[in-house]
Order: structure tokens, then C-alpha cells, then sequence
């Protein structure tokens, strides 16, 4: 299969869930892409293409972006970060507080990044932007440098690449 038709397929694969988690936004479900082995290989390589050999290292934010995150670090041969919701790890270093789309929210990270390191920020989807705002925001105070922003998709009436900037997104909605 051509890597474009390998995409148009992995798109096809992500579902559309009205009303959840509240009523009026429209989920994006990527677990039955995750589910297919060439689905998940696919993303992986057109994710990374654009970065490839630039980046020592990915972060992922939580929930679904560890996910893609993982899946990335694997097939470039660098190690994974996760950037969680509050609360979630046993050493958090550094937080940073955020308005989404429906609510407000704070993530955290260890420190375990080296000066200057190269980060390969990665999430599942680019809505109003804050999350990944926030997550450069967290990048940077742990002294790591954010040399590219990949996402699944972005939902481009929220406005998110207007307030995030240059974003690596495969598919929109």
C-alpha cells in the first residue's frame, strides 16, 4: 500500500463520538486506528517525516498523545517523555496551568531532560491550542528546546494553530 493510501485509510479508521465528554463537542476516537497494526505505522512514519533526525527525544501528553509519543520514539531510536495531568507522577519538577475548550487543567513532568535537549512534542489533537501551549511552556522551563509540534489532527474551527503556531498536523476536521 502507498503511504497516501496507507493515511487515507488510517483516517478513515478514526470515529466521531457526539456529546462526549460533555454535550456539544464532537470526540475524536482514534482507538480503532490504534487498534491496526499498518494504521499505527502508518501515522508513525508521517509524524516523524517531517522531524526525522532532528529531535532527541519525544514528549507526549496525556492521555492518547503517549500513545502516538511511544510509537514515535520506537521507530526513531530516541527515548519518551510523558507530560501528565496533575497529580499523576511521584516526582513532578515542573507544572503549567491551562484553559481547554471546556474547563481549565495543569500538566506536569519530571525532570528528566538534559539542557537543551531537542523535544518532538506529539498529541492526538489540536483543538483551541492551550494544552500544547502549555506543554511548550513546560518544555522550556526544564531547559528543553521544542524543535517541531506533531499532532493526529487538528480541528481547525477551534483556532489552535493560530495560537500554537507551526504545527505538524496528518489529518483535519
Amino acid at each position: 500500500m502507498q503511504p497516501a493510501d496507507a493515511l487515507t485509510r488510517a483516517e478513515s479508521l478514526i470515529g466521531t463520538i457526539p456529546d462526549y465528554p460533555e454535550p456539544g463537542i464532537l470526540f475524536r476516537d482514534i482507538t480503532p486506528l490504534l487498534a491496526d497494526a499498518d494504521a499505527v505505522r502508518a501515522v508513525t512514519d508521517a509524524l516523524i517525516e517531517p522531524f526525522a533526525g532532528r529531535f532527541d527525544i519525544v514528549a507526549g501528553v496525556e492521555a492518547r498523545g503517549f500513545l502516538l509519543a511511544g510509537a514515535i520514539a520506537v521507530a526513531a531510536g530516541v527515548g519518551m517523555m510523558p507530560i501528565r495531568k496533575a497529580g499523576k507522577l511521584p516526582r513532578p519538577a515542573a507544572s503549567v496551568s491551562y484553559a481547554l475548550e471546556y474547563g481549565t487543567a495543569t500538566i506536569e513532568a519530571h525532570d528528566d531532560l538534559t539542557p537543551g535537549q531537542r523535544v518532538l512534542l506529539v498529541d492526538d489533537v489540536l483543538a483551541t491550542g492551550g494544552t500544547l501551549i502549555a506543554a511548550h511552556e513546560l518544555v522550556a522551563k526544564l531547559g528543553g528546546e521544542v524543535v517541531g509540534t506533531a499532532v493526529l489532527m487538528e480541528l481547525e474551527a477551534l483556532g489552535g494553530r493560530a495560537a500554537v503556531g507551526d504545527v505538524h498536523a496528518l489529518f483535519t476536521a
